[in-house]
């Protein structure tokens, strides 16, 4: 995949900022698993991992979404749900098929649902609470929008 430069000219080889984790990805349904370094990149929504380890793993795609590159261009990859392992824990997170070769990336969807945060300046993940913002004047417990059980 071909990234266009950050601003200010930096781009992800120039390590400034940029880490890589091992993760391990495999079927929700379980079997085999793939050790992957994966970069973490808190400009990419989704994770991306190439199309041929996904594959090898018997990942099959479930959708097509729409993507938009850096410089503008709307292109349309399969996705998947997949299993993903790191920090001693294992849960399901969407998955985008990357071109074949391609470098591993940890997007944020995937480092939000572990509860994680990059912390660029000593390359590594850090733990972060959740975080759930409330609505002044919602009924306590509810979330906006939402009636408690029984109200009508």
């Amino acid at each position: 995949m071909d990234r266009l430069p950050f601003p200010g000219g930096r781009t992800t080889d120039s390590g400034v900022g940029h880490f890589h984790v091992s993760v391990q990805v495999g079927q929700l349904a379980g079997g085999p698993v793939a050790r992957v370094q994966a970069l973490v990149d808190t400009g990419a929504t989704y994770t991306w991992i190439p199309r041929d380890v996904l594959e090898g793993l018997g990942v099959v795609p479930e959708e097509e979404w729409p993507f938009v590159l850096a410089d503008g261009r709307e292109v349309h990859y399969p996705v998947a749900w997949i299993s993903i392992g790191m920090r001693d824990r294992v849960q399901p997170t969407i998955v985008v098929f990357g071109e074949p070769g391609s470098e591993p990336i940890l997007g944020v969807v995937t480092l939000e649902e572990f509860r994680v945060a990059a912390d660029p300046v000593n390359r590594r993940l850090v733990s972060v609470p959740g975080r759930l913002k409330v609505v002044h004047g919602s009924p306590r417990g509810t979330a906006p929008g939402l009636r408690p059980l029984g109200a009508v």
